[in-house]
């Protein structure tokens, strides 16, 4: 309420005066930061001393210098404000307020503490009416709900409950599956494909899905999108013909054994062509798709997601799912004891919080990597210096300063094909990898390290272990939406991650496209043909093997630097039933029940 805002103001106002100590002040000068006439103050005042959070003793006459004594503390009116302020679902006005107050650290663990009692399942009976809501904390901000425009992991897993796709991979990555399109051809020449779609699918906004929707999808895709995720995939598309509401004709340049893989991706949704048109840029905000759930509202960093009783594979047992996106800076650490909400994902428990709780390690696993800009003049251009670096990285110092069970050493996107032993030795000492620096010619130069904001923690942490040996870094943050454009070529090195889950293959061709951009003549060439090659093949063990040979390729030469492998864990309260997972062990929200 705005009184308590009134008390915070005059609190800073004067930030020197304890508690129950006597203030010799003018009703004017109290009025000043308040902003407000004198009379409204001896109001504002009044109310206050009734709240008990002041004692105000006036002394008549315009000047005269009254007493004021503040009982209330500062920080426990800040707590109940921002309390209101969640229940107004205001999450960010409320995230703003601790941040700003002067205890913020102890203020924001009471917050979090208070706040975690506010997740979880909740089942609420309006007579015979039931209705059943898990509010959900995702320790991301959402910028954007549009399939075409995502970026980060948090995204990506409401996408999926928004939306669906022509078909879809199974957990394990084992086979593609039926979805939006219950059947599918494809020529001779494997470069027409034809899907025949579902009738009766519907969009939140009451339409039925047609043929000319997906048409639409996949060239907003190819418009809105052209250097996105993937987007070598949907380049190849030549033409698409829609000749009836259920069928869909798609022609591609060449043979591609990837292309139905990348249909069962998010970045393949089905978006209705008529809400994209309206909308516009705002899609992103006001999202509609084909998915189990519809966006009913969002606001301030709360959105609401609404079962839709008309999704053609049945309506799930939640009524409602609020996901408060929760920016990185304000999230409890990893291994905190545990909240009182009933899903966690991507944590670590003590051994404590985890007692009561079935903690699931994910089959998937991002890897962190760095890239060698070759095409940019400097020291790393000459191979006897990136082997002498790649050498002079201290692996095991790495892991141990990102200690804990979930980090591991890895020198493949392959677990199964890692030669630590051979590969990644450490460092004898400083001094040795100083002298091999040396006698390959590094003189201390300064080389630019560039990688996204959200990995500015490991980018400073391997900035650290390469001073230790010599290297001298400097880091670079470019946000995501720009990193695979021409800001990163200014860099020397490139620090990413990999998600290595079901569509492995997928992401690491995405890669190494990337890596054609500022690769030498030589590299770009040999890449190439590897790539159209592996594209042309329909075995996917023969894939696998052409995907390892660019691997060892571009490790031989040192543009590929392996730093570690980050296992994630869900978590889960016994009280849920229907647990299954998608991409990385995200919960399907449809699937979920209790008891």
């Amino acid at each position: 309420m705005k009184l308590r805002r009134h008390y915070l103001t005059l609190r800073h106002s004067f930030p020197h005066v304890q508690e129950e100590t006597p203030l010799e002040v003018t009703v004017e000068e109290l009025a000043m930061p308040v902003d407000c006439t004198p009379r409204n103050m001896v109001l504002l005042l009044k109310r206050m001393q009734q709240e008990g959070w002041i004692s105000w003793t006036p002394r008549k006459g315009r000047g005269n210098r009254s007493t004021l004594l503040f009982l209330a503390r500062r920080d426990h009116i800040a707590l109940l404000e921002a309390q209101e302020l969640v229940a107004k679902q205001d999450l960010q006005a409320a995230l703003a307020l601790i941040q700003s107050m002067e205890q913020a650290a102890s203020l924001k663990e009471q917050f979090q503490e208070w706040l975690s009692g506010r997740f979880g399942f909740h089942s609420e009976l309006q007579g015979k009416r039931r209705t059943d809501t898990l509010r959900f904390p995702l320790q991301q901000t959402i910028h954007t709900l549009d399939p075409a425009a995502i970026h980060y992991a948090g995204e990506s897993h409401l996408v999926n409950q928004l939306f669906d796709g022509l078909v879809r991979m199974d957990p394990k990555g084992a086979s593609i599956q039926p979805h939006l399109a219950h059947a599918w051809d494809i020529d001779p020449t494997r470069t027409k494909w034809t899907f025949y779609l579902r009738k009766g699918v519907m969009f939140h906004h009451g339409r039925e899905m047609r043929s000319s929707d997906v048409k639409y999808s996949l060239e907003r895709l190819k418009r809105l999108a052209s250097r996105g995720l993937y987007s070598w995939v949907y380049a190849g598309i030549t033409s698409i013909e829609s000749p009836d509401d259920t069928t869909i004709h798609i022609h591609l340049a060449e043979p591609d054994e990837t292309f139905l893989a990348f249909l069962t991706t998010n970045r393949a949704a089905i978006v209705p062509q008529d809400a994209c048109e309206t909308d516009g840029a705002q899609f992103g905000i006001t999202p509609v798709g084909t998915g189990p759930f519809r966006l009913a509202d969002q606001q301030q960093g709360v959105w609401i997601l609404e079962a839709f009783d008309r999704y053609f594979q049945g309506r799930g047992f939640l009524d409602r799912v609020e996901v408060w996106s929760l920016p990185e800076a304000s999230a409890s650490e990893a291994a905190s004891p545990l909240p009182p909400f009933q899903v966690m994902h991507n944590v670590r428990l003590t051994d404590q919080s985890a007692g009561g709780w079935q903690q699931i390690r994910q089959s998937g696993m991002t890897c962190k990597f760095m890239t060698v800009n070759e095409s940019k003049d400097g020291p790393l251009r000459d191979i006897a210096v990136r082997e002498a670096i790649d050498y002079a990285i201290d692996r095991h110092h790495l892991v141990d300063l990102l200690s804990g069970d979930v980090i591991e050493e890895g020198s493949s996107f392959w677990p199964q094909y890692d030669d630590l032993a051979e590969r990644y030795r450490s460092p004898g000492s400083p001094n040795e990898a100083a002298s091999k620096l040396e006698a390959a010619g590094y003189r201390g130069e300064t080389l630019i390290l560039a990688t996204i904001p959200q990995y500015e923690a490991d980018a400073r942490l391997i900035q650290q272990v390469c001073a230790a040996s010599g290297i001298a870094l400097s880091v670079n943050l470019i946000p995501a939406e720009q990193f695979k454009g021409q800001d990163r070529m200014t860099a020397d090195l490139l620090l990413f991650a990999i998600m290595l889950d079901e569509h492995r293959e997928l992401r690491l061709i995405d890669l190494f496209k990337s890596m054609q951009q500022h690769g030498r003549s030589d590299m770009r060439e040999s890449l190439e043909h590897s790539i159209r090659l592996l594209l042309s093949e329909p075995d996917v063990r023969r894939r696998t093997e052409i995907l390892y040979k660019i691997e060892r390729l571009l490790m031989d030469r040192h543009s590929l630097l392996f730093l570690y492998r980050k296992h994630l864990k869900t978590a889960f309260h016994p009280s849920i039933r229907g647990i299954s997972f998608e991409s990385l062990g995200w919960v399907r929200f449809k699937d979920l029940w209790f008891t």
